[in-house]
């Protein structure tokens, strides 16, 4: 029967499968609702999340004038730094008032172009022992203490199986650069509801993006997990806000204002109303984050200039500047310096915001 796949092969005399040999064990993980019920939303802090919601999608459908600023760092490894970081941010969100709207990266999903460390929610204890199910709580942990702090989060959604544990404490998130073409993330963000960022893809095409946009605008019926861990067949409404994020590509940056024109002539053949975020990391800094600053700064003149299509902007900060090695000892690292993209430190990006506020006040 040539042509045919044979479903079985013959090995030791015995008939066995042949699907998924490559695997070597599936481990039992617990269900959303369950890790819901061991660390559950509190009403107050669920008001929090609603309330940022609600001022983003403002922000992005030019109800609301004010920046916003999504800032943190590359990815959460380290507890205790986090929750120090996120504390001294909302100070600074208390000092600044109305003046801008600050929303606090809490990313534990690290996409890798080949290999490297995948983030906290896979590898919490840095240490390649793959324990997912403590990478989820201390994921879920973190993000209601950020919110119990008073800052809304945000994050980028790798893994569609994700957002069923965590999407409820998210109050905004991102369909990164290498998945935004992909049919599963357009489908997962049409159900989130947040806001959805799509940021254009590491060549600098904005197409891709812009179709990924209006594609999670849809309804769409597709294969998920639901609240007791089971797979099931999810049915959703649609997202009315996703929205464009530029962060350059291999041609270079492209956050000047030439290019936020043509974004904008782009996005209104195609019918997106909403406005863009520029990210001053990545390809627009050139991979140097010393370079952040000079995008946020020209970024800040199209504003005060009176750009009507940008919403704000992402900065990639920690405690301190630079990055470090994972390859080193855990108890070798230094405390508050990411463990993945190099960031500026706490005094520069305070500086950055407060610049950014008075500016516009």
């Amino acid at each position: 029967m040539g042509g045919l796949c044979n479903p079985w092969r013959r090995g030791k005399g015995v008939m066995e499968p042949t699907e998924n040999l490559n695997i070597e064990e599936i481990r039992p993980l617990i269900s959303p609702r369950d890790l819901k019920k061991e660390l559950p939303l509190p009403d107050n802090l669920a008001g929090i999340i609603i309330h940022a919601r609600d001022s983003i999608q403002r922000i992005l459908a030019r109800q609301d004038s004010r920046p916003l600023v999504i800032v943190g760092p590359c990815s959460l490894h380290d507890e205790e730094a986090t929750l120090e970081y996120a504390a001294r941010l909302r100070r600074l969100q208390v000092d600044l008032g109305e003046k801008a709207l600050l929303v606090m990266r809490a990313y534990f999903e690290k996409p890798r172009t080949t290999v490297g460390w995948k983030g906290m929610l896979y590898d919490p204890w840095l240490d390649e022992s793959d324990d997912i199910q403590e990478g989820f709580r201390r994921s879920r942990r973190l993000l209601l203490e950020i919110t119990r702090i008073g800052l809304p989060a945000a994050t980028e959604f790798l893994d569609p199986i994700v957002p069923q544990y965590l999407a409820d404490l998210v109050s905004w998130a991102s369909i990164g650069a290498r998945t935004a073409a992909s049919q599963i993330h357009r489908q997962m963000a049409s159900g989130l509801s947040m806001p959805i960022g799509f940021k254009n893809s590491t060549d600098g095409n904005l197409t891709i993006a812009i179709e990924a946009i209006k594609t999670a605008t849809r309804r769409h019926v597709f294969l998920g997990i639901t609240a007791d861990g089971q797979t099931g067949i999810a049915s959703t409404r649609g997202n009315p806000y996703g929205h464009l994020v530029l962060r350059g590509g291999i041609g270079g940056p492209n956050y000047q204002s030439e290019y936020v024109a043509f974004a904008e002539v782009l996005l209104r053949k195609a019918g997106v109303a909403n406005r863009i975020l520029i990210d001053c990391s990545h390809a627009n800094a050139n991979k140097d984050h010393r370079q952040q600053h000079v995008v946020f700064s020209d970024v800040l003149g199209q504003i005060r200039a009176g750009s009507q299509t940008i919403a704000g902007m992402m900065l990639e900060s920690f405690l301190f500047e630079g990055n470090q090695p994972t390859s080193v000892p855990k108890e070798q690292l230094r405390y508050g310096v990411s463990i993945t993209d190099r960031c500026i430190g706490w005094e520069e990006t305070e500086e950055l915001i407060r610049h950014l506020a008075k500016t516009l006040a």
